[in-house]
């Protein structure tokens, strides 16, 4: 069952309460990871604990994006402050690609020189409390994203999701080096988790770009918004339909068919309730109609 939409208030209270929740999390993992990596000099530790220092600072960005995104619209900007969010996922994917490119390099000069790595166990360890952790969180997101079509926190929850791989493969080369002394393992797992951002980033890169560039709804929100607009026996039809996303709100524009005889007051009845219909399924929703004559 489809979880209901949420309205521009339960939007910005669910948004803000995920993010809080993001950099604490963050916060958490980096603590845990840096005493790990202190402790056994392990290279994929080291790329884990990267990511989760970078994740930090993309939570901050979205912990704060979100919060700008939410201000209603002013004389500046009309259509309100909504793309805030999008481009703070455009800022989270680059600092995606720059970790990845970072653990990248280390991981190959981990394979052409391989190192020990000391306290395995331990970091076995710490890399559980981080996949739960880990877990926790994105569950969390993921519900909130059902409610909210926020991107900016699909894109955190995109890079917690990388960090649940990437702390899986990390605890594989832990493993493998501290149970076998296999320690090509560690470096080769630091490479796995750098191509796993990169595929994490793009995905973030693509979202973003769509609501920059004014990409239409999906086909199954956008025909849903048709059906309602025309749920009317009066109405003759919509034309020239428009919709777009912009962070928590979305943007419905279309040309609506109507009998040429009617009164302008009958005209904008109807296309008043048209537009209730919409914004009852979709809270966030601005809807601007524009009557045609059905001949």
């Amino acid at each position: 069952m489809t979880a209901p939409a949420a309205s521009a208030a339960e939007h910005q209270a669910l948004t803000r309460r995920i993010t809080t929740l993001s950099v604490g999390t963050a916060a958490i993992l980096i603590v845990i990871k840096g005493g790990a990596w202190i402790a056994s000099g392990s290279l994929a530790m080291l790329a884990s604990l990267a990511d989760s220092g970078l994740d930090l600072v993309a939570s901050l960005i979205t912990f704060f994006a979100v919060r700008y995104a939410a201000e209603p619209p002013d004389a500046e900007h009309r259509f309100g402050h909504g793309k805030a969010e999008a481009f703070s996922s455009l800022i989270q994917a680059g600092l995606v690609f720059a970790s990845a490119a970072l653990i990248g390099r280390e991981a190959i000069g981990g394979l052409l020189n391989p190192k020990p790595v000391e306290h395995g166990i331990w970091g076995v360890g710490v890399m559980v409390v981080s996949i739960a952790l880990t877990l926790a969180l994105i569950r969390a997101q993921a519900a909130v994203m059902a409610r909210t079509r926020s991107v900016a926190v699909a894109g955190d929850h995109a890079h917690y999701a990388a960090d649940l791989a990437s702390n899986a493969v990390t605890l594989v080369g832990l493993a493998a080096v501290a149970l076998l002394d296999w320690t090509w393992v560690d470096a080769a797992a630091g490479l796995v988790v750098a191509a796993w951002l990169l595929w994490g980033a793009v995905g973030v890169l693509r979202q973003a770009a769509d609501q920059l560039m004014d990409h239409e709804l999906p086909v199954e929100e956008r025909e849903r918004i048709l059906a309602l607009l025309v749920d009317d026996p009066r109405i003759g039809g919509v034309h020239q339909l428009r919709t777009r996303a912009a962070g928590p709100h979305i943007h419905v524009q279309g040309h609506m068919d109507l009998a040429a005889g009617q009164s302008l007051a009958e005209a904008h009845a109807i296309m008043t309730a048209a537009e209730a219909r919409v914004k009852a399924a979709f809270p966030t929703a601005d809807v601007l109609l524009h009557p045609d004559p059905r001949r």
